[in-house]
């Protein structure tokens, strides 16, 4: 049986249309039925930043969802747990927080009471709000990652595990492919009911929290997270195949045993791929052999992309340093505006570029 993944053109963030869109896309991928259902609404707010900035799902296609789930008899629930997820965070400077609660529905944090799940080979702390809830339905932004190449909807649930228990997982799994091998097992281990992708400004550039908008002009949903991230793929000019969540979770055949069994509804992918679209082309694996070599050899790390810190942009927040799970960064001790990168401490995890807004670090190779 093939994974139905529906796309829908939607030019702007008007609220009717936009829900206009979503009665659609949720019908034409089967989506679950939420009567009398208690649903969580999981987005993206890896930065309760600006809507302005495509870091998180926009507030108005989260409000769509939440009109159309309530006129449909569901309860709804919203939260996330953001990178740095502090009392500061409000979910408020995003506009999401206005928009649950105009609508009436019920804003959750994650940074609470927790339950341990078995995820691979490892147990994680999940947020238990996961335990109260019928339903989970994911509402990824469609972006680029600097470590994982693409963000979508199997990484979106990372949002699921609690503020700084992320940057532990980041410390055990401390490689591209490893990071993504963990990935697929909590996708395995959560499986939430439903994704609907906001593509209508996406990200592109250095993402997910320092790249630049990109209007791709769509919306996605589907039941398998799997199909919808390899579908916005291919919206972008990605081969599905070369980012490495979609490569070890197709591998395993469990979500999806091939491309081919992915059934579109509505706009053919091919019609409105974006070829331009900047990408992130350089994040592959190291090969083997040379991850050896490094291993004996410390000195090749010099080859690896690695967070390079521009300090005329730096505003002193220290969120790097907070995020950092191996303590690689300081700031120097004659200028807090100069952050200072203990190399061989650094795993190349990118979590600092990811919670800097002033765009001050780059990932790039450096070797002097």
């Amino acid at each position: 049986m093939k994974s139905v993944v529906a796309i829908q053109n939607c030019y702007g963030y008007d609220t009717e249309d936009v829900l206009r869109h979503i009665e659609w896309l949720y019908t034409a991928a089967d989506g679950p039925d939420p009567m009398g259902k208690k649903v969580l609404l999981k987005p993206n707010i890896s930065s309760d930043s600006d809507p302005v900035k495509p870091i998180t799902t926009h507030p108005v296609v989260v409000e769509a969802v939440i009109k159309y789930l309530q006129a449909r008899g569901a309860r709804v629930l919203v939260g996330d747990s953001p990178t740095i997820d502090t009392y500061r965070f409000t979910g408020k400077n995003s506009g999401i927080r206005q928009v649950v609660e105009s609508c009436g529905a019920e804003w959750v944090r994650f940074n609470g009471p927790s339950v341990t799940r078995r995820v691979g080979n490892s147990s994680v702390k999940i947020t238990s709000v996961i335990d109260a809830v019928d339903l989970i339905i994911s509402l990824p932004k469609l972006k680029t990652h600097e470590l994982m190449l693409f963000t979508g909807a199997m990484k979106n649930i990372f949002g699921l595990v609690p503020a700084f228990n992320k940057a532990i997982q980041h410390a055990r799994y401390p490689d591209m492919s490893q990071m993504a091998e963990f990935f697929v097992d909590l996708e395995e281990a959560i499986k939430p009911h439903f994704h609907i992708m906001d593509g209508i400004v996406a990200m592109e550039g250095p993402g997910p929290g320092s790249g630049y908008p990109r209007k791709t002009n769509v919306l996605l949903a589907s039941v398998n997270p799997l199909a919808l991230d390899i579908i916005a793929c291919k919206i972008i000019g990605y081969d599905p195949e070369n980012i490495p969540v979609n490569r070890i979770a197709l591998s395993r055949g469990r979500l999806l045993k091939s491309i081919d069994d992915i059934a579109i509804r509505g706009i053919e992918p091919e019609s409105i791929t974006i070829h331009d679209f900047k990408r992130i082309l350089s994040g592959k694996a190291s090969g083997i052999v040379f991850n050896y070599l490094k291993g004996k050899f410390p000195v090749l790390r010099r080859f690896d992309r690695r967070p390079v810190f521009q300090s005329d942009l730096c505003i002193s927040c220290a969120k790097c340093i907070t995020i950092c799970p191996f303590k690689a960064l300081s700031f120097d001790t004659e200028s807090k505006n100069t952050v200072l990168l203990d190399d061989p401490k650094c795993i190349r995890c990118f979590c600092c570029q990811e919670v800097c807004m002033e765009r001050a670090i780059e990932i790039k190779r450096k070797i002097f």
